[in-house]
């Protein structure tokens, strides 16, 4: 999973299902042998992660910039505009929601239309005008007026809710805009071509996870204090910054990053095989695998999946009858898939049930933000001199976390 990207790991696309044709195989394979003698550019690399010159990568300032509004909002919608505990609670669970849902979306548009360039830079553009318009929302003045967390109060004006939230949500596009395509794009970056690449791109997968751990640390910590000791509007104001930064870095590597087309997305290639096994329902599945569709070009780089007995009534997909065999090349793909196409849906069905464990932990988990945060807010934080901010609470997670994936990576696997 972690080397084909984010959202496309899991699925790879057969001959056909970028390009259509043998004939567009063919030139693909003849690039990519040309590649072959290409080294990948360390530059553009570096600048996905974002360091240049010693600066802050730009996963870690895009970190930064996200953590800086999410870390301590539950505590900035009750105690400045006013909100109740429950429903600020609520609220912000609602947009960690649509910002993890976006990259879904993000990912399809990014794979069938603009590729992951152009969705990056959109998206950013989107995510910075979304950080200075919160930050605008913190200066107007009825931000000054505080309200006791353990106390209710009278509502926010109500431009000023109107302002925040809108910028909210824009920023939450913006962020799932970036999370769909920044790391199958720094993935882009490595030539497959060459096994130092392929070992750099190893590499950079636990480097790009490592920033997103610095960037939740430093806006735990030193962006949470400013915004609750200094101003709000500073403390955004520092995270507006850190993706308006991002953005430059990432305009200045445009000239030497590695751009590729979209050529369709995955889930496309799932609709295909679930339409075809229903249209050809009665078909009978030969006992021979072998008889099964499958490109059998050599001449792509492609890889093809093995066929396994799991999910056999997905197979009928891949039963050639004699009307496709009419059609040949011509076939339609919502009536005859590889089986390819068939193995990349069985993977995902056997990962559905690690997927729906996944929503109790996730349930869990966004008490983090929300509910721990709220009870940091009526505990004594003081550490002799030392006032820390309730929402610096979450870092203790996040350096728990980082522990644990060094206990089992050294200790609990060797030992097992």
């Amino acid at each position: 999973m972690e080397e084909g990207g984010e959202h496309t790991s899991l699925l790879v696309k057969d001959d056909a299902s970028c390009h259509g044709d043998e004939s567009q195989n063919l030139l693909e394979a003849k690039q990519g042998s040309q590649l072959k003698s290409k080294r990948s550019d360390w530059r553009a690399q570096a600048l996905i992660l974002g360091e240049s010159c010693g600066a802050k990568r730009l996963e870690c300032l895009e970190s930064m910039a996200f953590n800086g509004i999410a870390t301590n909002l539950v505590v900035y919608i009750r105690s400045v505009l006013h909100g109740g505990i429950a429903s600020s609670a609520s609220t912000v669970s609602l947009w960690f929601g649509t910002s993890f849902f976006v990259p879904i979306l993000g990912a399809a548009v990014a794979d069938n239309y603009l590729g992951n360039y152009k969705t990056i830079l959109i998206s950013l553009i989107m995510y910075l005008l979304g950080m200075v318009l919160i930050t605008v929302a913190a200066f107007m003045p009825s931000t000054s007026v505080s309200c006791d967390m353990s106390s209710s109060c009278l509502s926010s004006d109500g431009t000023q809710n109107l302002i925040f939230f809108v910028a909210l949500y824009l920023t939450a596009v913006g962020c799932g805009g970036v999370r769909s395509a920044l790391l199958p794009f720094g993935a882009d970056q490595f030539n497959n071509g060459h096994t130092l690449d392929i070992k750099k791109r190893r590499n950079f997968f636990s480097s790009f996870y490592i920033c997103v751990i610095f960037g939740v640390l430093t806006s735990g910590t030193i962006i949470v204090w400013v915004q609750e000791n200094v101003s709000w509007a500073i403390g955004y104001g520092i995270a507006t910054a850190c993706i308006g930064l991002a953005l430059i870095g990432f305009l200045v590597g445009t000239p030497i990053f590695q751009q590729h087309e979209p050529c369709g997305s995955p889930l496309k290639s799932i609709f295909k095989v679930i339409v075809a096994t229903f249209r050809n329902m009665s078909l009978e599945v030969p006992d021979d695998s072998s008889l099964l569709y499958e490109v059998r070009s050599n001449h792509t780089q492609r890889i093809k999946l093995a066929h396994s007995d799991d999910f056999r009534f997905l197979d009928k997909a891949a039963v050639i009858s004699d009307l496709s065999l009419a059609y040949g090349n011509r076939r339609s793909s919502w009536s005859l898939c590889t089986v390819t196409e068939v193995e990349e849906l069985k993977i995902l069905l056997r990962l559905l049930p690690i997927w729906v464990t996944g929503i109790f932990f996730g349930a869990a988990i966004s008490q983090m933000h929300t509910t721990f945060i709220q009870q940091g807010t009526v505990m004594n934080t003081k550490i002799g001199s030392l006032t820390i901010p309730p929402a610096s609470l979450y870092s203790f997670e996040v350096i728990c976390v980082t522990l644990w994936v060094l206990v089992v990576n050294k200790v609990i696997v060797p030992a097992t």
